[in-house]
């Protein structure tokens, strides 16, 4: 896989059951991030599985936009992954990857941009953001910084 076209880490006080309940629930990760809102998991799912699909919703000031993400990681305590599309064309690929590294719990939160030229084009005017590699990069420090708060409260 090549480099990810975005990435942080962040030492947590917790471990990797408790972060990762966290972070394979797509209703907390939209309480964790500026751009994405809120899901609803699709075919009578209940829960994060491999190929699972939820839509999600985001919004960047006055646009609304939905997604439909396809799980493809669902590794208890270990790593939370989802392929993202809209309108048919791929998006993204998200991924979270937890660690126990002594008293700590490492989370490394990860994405790669799939979308062709056209389409990136096509998605800035619908979502307002004309640089995503440095959009996700802010979103995922902010996110990061919510979830460490949030875990060790």
């Amino acid at each position: 896989m090549p480099a990810p076209s975005a990435s942080g880490r962040v030492e947590v006080n917790a471990s990797p059951a408790q972060v990762y309940a966290l972070v394979s629930d797509p209703g907390v990760l939209a309480e964790l991030s500026d751009e994405y809102t809120g899901y609803r998991w699709l075919g009578g799912a209940s829960g994060p599985a491999v190929g699972v699909r939820f839509r999600g919703s985001n919004k960047n000031g006055f646009r609304r936009w939905s997604t439909l993400s396809t799980v493809t990681d669902a590794d208890e305590g270990t790593r939370f992954a989802f392929d993202v599309r809209s309108f048919g064309q791929p998006v993204a690929r998200w991924q979270y990857d937890i660690a126990q590294d002594g008293d700590v719990c490492v989370v490394t939160e990860r994405t790669w941009e799939r979308r062709s030229r056209w389409f990136r084009t096509v998605s800035s005017f619908a979502t307002g953001v004309w640089r995503r590699d440095e959009s996700n990069q802010a979103s995922i420090d902010e996110t990061l910084r919510r979830l460490k708060a949030k875990v060790e409260r």
